[in-house]
């Protein structure tokens, strides 16, 4: 999700198109959550490990 979120990021920002950035932004930042709260141990959307 994060490297969606940045690849999203970059699109819009070369782009112009407000609606990538946003959704860029968004992916990256649940992206960057899922990963601190698996590498803590906790189960991230029913799994017990989230990369």
């Amino acid at each position: 999700m994060i490297i969606l979120g940045v690849i999203l990021l970059i699109i819009g920002f070369v782009t112009g198109i407000a609606i990538l950035w946003t959704i860029g932004i968004v992916l990256a930042v649940l992206g960057a959550i899922c990963w601190i709260l698996g590498s803590l141990g906790h189960a991230v959307f029913g799994r017990r490990h989230y990369w």
